[in-house]
């Protein structure tokens, strides 16, 4: 067989109307695509950087490209484990070849790893954090969705969500504080989040700061994001949330992450997949693991200026399968 050949892009997707945290805002999503060649087949990969945890989009890049000679001798999925460390690198190479495997093969992954038959999912839809009002309009907007994500970040976050509450009465909210929180004004945004029937909240405390959760009785189920990275992590968070978000990019990529998700199920666990900012290349791979998951949170593309070709199928918030010609 001919030797593997590894091509390495970062791209630019704009963002429509941009789009706001508790660490800033971004006006696009950049992305780094692997592509690996062999015999006539390509499979594809997307990952998104993420400087919350050291990365950036020239050194993940690099990093990738770096892989050129583990690919080209035919290293597969243990050896890219072995050879990086989990992030946003692992996962698009990750991504890459389980996409070559499944064409060679003529099987979907979804087959070859073992995983249910993908199914549509209803997925969140998210609201940027602005002021009250802003966030109520957004909310009024969308308020046909079933299930929306409500980014918070900090000092009037029970006002911003009363109002979202308002203006969207009948959708499921899960809110995202993105660390925003502290211990001083936990219980004060938690009863509002619950007067609200807020569904989850997700990493309302900074992850260096969140060991007072340990025995805490809170209203809202608590989900662990960037208090959680891998299966090393999940005993201690375990003793903290109810719910952990997987994301491939934290994870390293599907392979790792259909493990930490066994794990966690083992403690009792329940899971939420979650994504960057990334297009629906970057969904394809977490997509296979929404059917083991109480909240999916895959809406990247609907929040995109425009997605990229032969992306997911959307019925408002209904997410189809991917298409075969997509990722694999």
């Amino acid at each position: 067989m001919s030797e593997a050949v590894l091509e390495v892009a970062v791209e630019r997707w704009a963002i429509a109307g941009g789009f706001t945290i508790a660490r800033g805002t971004k006006t696009e999503a950049v992305v780094v695509v692997a592509s690996i060649t062999q015999g006539g087949l390509t499979g594809r990969g997307e990952c998104v950087p993420y400087a919350r945890y050291g990365e950036t989009v020239d050194g993940v890049a690099e990093l990738v490209r770096a892989q050129a000679g583990l690919v080209a001798a035919g290293g597969g999925r243990a050896e890219l484990a072995a050879a990086l460390p989990a992030g946003a690198a692992r996962n698009a190479l990750d991504a890459a070849l389980w996409a070559l495997e499944a064409r060679t093969a003529g099987r979907p992954v979804w087959a070859l790893a073992g995983l249910p038959e993908p199914q549509p999912v209803v997925t969140a839809y998210t609201l940027s954090l602005g002021d009250p009002a802003a966030m109520a309009a957004a909310a009024a907007r969308a308020a046909a969705r079933p299930l929306l994500k409500v980014k918070l970040g900090g000092e009037g976050d029970d006002e911003r969500i009363r109002a979202v509450r308002a203006a969207a009465p009948g959708a499921t909210l899960i809110v995202d504080a993105n660390e925003a929180w502290t211990e001083a004004t936990l219980e004060r945004h938690l009863a509002a989040c619950a007067a609200a029937g807020v569904a989850l909240i997700e990493q309302p405390l900074p992850a260096a700061a969140d060991a007072v959760l340990e025995g805490f009785a809170s209203p809202v189920p608590l989900c662990a994001d960037e208090s959680f990275h891998g299966r090393e992590t999940l005993d201690q968070v375990a003793r903290r949330y109810a719910f952990v978000n997987l994301k491939l990019d934290k994870t390293g990529g599907l392979t790792e992450a259909i493990a930490v998700a066994r794990a966690a199920q083992e403690r009792g666990l329940g899971l939420m997949v979650g994504c960057m900012l990334g297009t629906s290349l970057a969904m394809a791979p977490a997509f296979l693991l929404a059917r083991w998951a109480a909240f999916v949170d895959l809406d990247g593309p609907l929040l995109l200026s425009r997605d990229r070709e032969g992306g997911f199928a959307f019925d408002g918030s209904l997410m189809q399968p991917p298409p075969p010609g997509l990722w694999a």
